[in-house]
């Protein structure tokens, strides 16, 4: 059948689609493409340690000198991230599929402070949403009426407490590590939120976001239902665009990481960012807030100075004040906060990792 005779069939209503496109959609080809996907990933995985050694013993480098070392941590590390990385970004991006930022205005529009600063901390978890959205999701969300302090815990939780982190962390150094991410990171994005909408500084937005007209916005759902397959084909973008985007900080990542855990002796790490070194949570905040790196990119160093026996919560402090408090991030928020409020975010926040640094060195 050529080209005209089947558009005219098709005009008539009596055929089909072509053979190709039905076989492609077939919802047991996905599933089964997908089940297989993930076998292959497991068996790959637990084959990592053993080719990583090898490959390192095929170089002129000596094992236990400080190169050798270095370059096994990289050639172990480099394709367990990526491959960790790969996989959890595809399952959360099928279970993001189930979000969007109309149902995440609705579910906040008109919450009071307290249980909306709790909703909004978990929500910040789950949706996709970066400080690169910063601008149009306050925007939107001051439009819908949900209020400042809200929108902050939200904006608060949605990079530090990133969920790709959490599980990267888990897979890497630990489930206690990962949970007191989480749990605490969660606790700041709440109580910095609940405090700034204590001061009820809505007059401190820029002059534009102010004078929007609270409820405005519409906050209508989409009625269109995704399918399974639209799902993997959404998971399967979401890791063409955010492994694309962080792939390079990921290997920068791994090779500071390399070198710390290969070059940097145990005792300087100690000296340096050990818990006896009161002045050390301070200086790793205030080393982390110039910084600009995703939550995927620092783990390996995480891995590495934790390794080499920096004090837990000095390195959480460090990890959270890169994520939550970037330079880049606060020149974002600039274009709807005042420099002021922008002043009591950062107080605010870095308060909260302060605290959680101090605890955890005390603790641990």
């Amino acid at each position: 059948m050529n080209a005209e005779t089947s558009a005219a069939c098709c005009e008539g209503g009596s055929c089909t689609a072509p053979r190709a496109t039905r076989r492609a959609d077939r919802p047991w080809m996905w599933h089964l493409g997908v089940i297989l996907a993930i076998a292959a990933w497991f068996a790959i995985y637990r084959q990592l340690p053993a080719v990583s050694e090898w490959l390192t013993a095929q170089l002129p480098v000596d094992r236990a000198s400080h190169a050798g070392e270095a370059i096994a941590f990289f050639l172990y590390d480099t394709p367990k991230v990526l491959m960790l990385l790969t996989l959890i970004v595809f399952v959360m991006g099928v279970v993001r599929s189930f979000f969007s930022p109309e149902k995440t205005r609705a579910l906040l529009s008109g919450k009071r402070e307290g249980v909306g600063n709790v909703l909004a901390a978990f929500l910040g978890i789950l949706t996709p949403f970066c400080s690169c959205s910063a601008v149009p999701l306050f925007v939107g969300f001051v439009s819908a009426g949900v209020p400042l302090g809200v929108t902050f815990s939200f904006l608060i939780a949605a990079p530090m407490v990133n969920e790709v982190a959490v599980f990267l962390l888990w897979g890497l150094v630990g489930a206690k590590v990962a949970l007191i991410y989480l749990s605490f990171g969660l606790l700041i994005a709440i109580l910095a939120g609940w405090v700034i909408g204590r001061f009820h500084l809505e007059g401190w937005l820029q002059d534009w976001v102010r004078n929007i007209r609270t409820g405005a916005a519409a906050l209508e759902l989409p009625d269109e239902k995704l399918s399974m397959l639209d799902r993997y084909r959404l998971g399967l973008e979401a890791v063409k665009e955010i492994v694309g985007k962080v792939w390079m900080w990921i290997i920068a990542g791994i090779t500071l990481g390399a070198v710390i855990h290969g070059y940097v002796p145990e005792e300087t790490m100690a000296r340096l960012m050990g818990a006896d070194a009161w002045w050390s949570v301070p200086a790793a905040v205030l080393v982390g807030i110039p910084m600009y790196s995703g939550a995927s990119g620092m783990i390996p160093v995480v891995e590495a100075l934790l390794g080499k026996g920096a004090a837990l919560g000095t390195v959480l402090a460090f990890m959270m004040s890169v994520i939550a408090l970037s330079a880049p991030e606060m020149l974002i928020l600039k274009k709807v906060l005042t420099w002021r409020l922008i002043a009591v975010f950062i107080a605010v926040v870095a308060s909260g990792i302060l605290a959680v640094g101090f605890l955890f060195n005390a603790i641990f």
